[in-house]
């Protein structure tokens, strides 16, 4: 990897303030899904934020000015904590939206979590057929759970957003996933196919779909917008692999989002952990204004001094903001380049490369796990 690049800070009241913390409260989790996007060290419970720490952190968030805060992990439910957390974070004003994969819910729980605030859930599904999504999730009567909590969070008044997380082994019941989102009374759906990081990476060859599944799947979400208009409203994130130019990932590095990590690591996404020689600011000792505004860790990718050509002179630099700095990473070994996922860029052969191999033979999944994944 080539050196750090030196850093350009910019002038105070050139940096807005985030628009939303994702707080991982925990790496605990029922599930273990072979796509999770926690890293695959996983933090242990000992090592996690407590609650007068996690609580320090939303005040810090709100009068930083961040608008919503996310509910993640792991599976936040895991935490006994989790209802005064969201009671406090509402009570600082920001918007609570719970991440979950709802089989720790019951209707104790989510009657409280409603009572304390909670603005929004989003719940994710593996598949629309059980046996297949219990496997995926590697949890027995995992989908039947889901069932169950998707009824509790509407009989409890919140707005619902189903996530379907889409890969090779259940994109071809993306029409049952539209339909089963309507039948739950979901607002949204996201239909987000694997993006290939961490366990997910570990598991490219068993997820990753062919361009003709993906063509099939826009095809289907495009129908399905327009028929469902004014009932249910869906995203749709392709994977990478298949881009022609990168998207901004969470929105440039540091523009819009922090995210803090369960041992109280600051970072600018969820995945960056996985970048070598950055010093991440932890929020144990340092304040959410210092990590946002002042760490080298958060100045070193914002804006666009720092691009390399063809991003430089691209008239999309404040589009897409360069791209994925892991993914850069992931490929070239240095964050610092062009994200391959772009066509223009010097390195998009190994991306190529990469997209032939993650569609050889399907493998068997590595489950997500503490301790790491095994080599393969």
């Amino acid at each position: 990897m080539s050196d750090a690049p030196t850093v350009t800070r910019p002038a105070p009241g050139e940096i807005a303030p985030p628009l939303a913390l994702l707080a991982e409260l925990t790496h605990r989790c029922p599930l273990r899904c072979p796509y999770c996007s926690n890293p695959l060290e996983l933090d242990r419970a000992s090592r996690e934020l407590s609650t007068e720490e996690w609580k320090r952190v939303f005040s810090e968030a709100a009068a930083l000015g961040v608008l919503q805060v996310h509910f993640s992990g792991g599976e936040p439910t895991a935490r006994r904590d989790i209802v005064e957390l969201v009671a406090h974070a509402a009570k600082v004003g920001l918007y609570t939206n719970l991440i979950t994969s709802g089989v720790l819910l019951d209707h104790d729980n989510t009657a409280a979590l409603a009572s304390a605030g909670l603005d929004h859930v989003q719940l994710s599904f593996q598949d629309t057929d059980a046996a297949n999504a219990d496997r995926i999730a590697g949890l027995d009567k995992a989908h039947r759970k889901k069932l169950a909590a998707a009824k509790l969070i509407r009989d409890a008044g919140l707005p619902l957003t189903l996530n379907a997380v889409m890969h090779r082994q259940n994109l071809d019941r993306l029409p049952e996933m539209i339909e089963l989102a309507v039948a739950l009374g979901a607002q949204r759906l996201e239909v987000a196919h694997v993006q290939y990081y961490g366990w997910a990476l570990q598991n490219r060859r068993a997820l990753f779909p062919t361009y003709e599944a993906l063509e099939r799947a826009t095809e289907i979400v495009e129908a399905a917008r327009a028929r469902l208009k004014g009932v249910l409203t869906i995203d749709y994130v392709v994977p990478d692999y298949y881009a022609r130019r990168p998207k901004a990932c969470m929105g440039g590095w540091a523009r819009q989002f922090i995210n803090i990590s369960p041992a109280g690591k600051a970072l600018p996404c969820h995945a960056a952990e996985t970048l070598p020689g950055f010093d991440w600011p932890s929020i144990k000792t340092t304040s959410l204004r210092d990590v946002w505004y002042g760490s080298e860790a958060f100045n070193r990718y914002r804006g666009t001094a720092w691009m390399p050509e063809p991003c430089r002179s691209c008239d999309r630099r404040e589009i897409d903001w360069g791209g994925c700095r892991c993914q850069a990473f992931e490929f070239t070994g240095d964050a610092s380049r062009t994200d391959p996922a772009c066509a223009l860029a010097p390195d998009r052969s190994i991306l190529d490369a990469a997209r032939a191999d993650a569609l050889g033979p399907a493998t068997e999944f590595v489950y997500r796990q503490i301790g790491g994944a095994p080599a393969r």
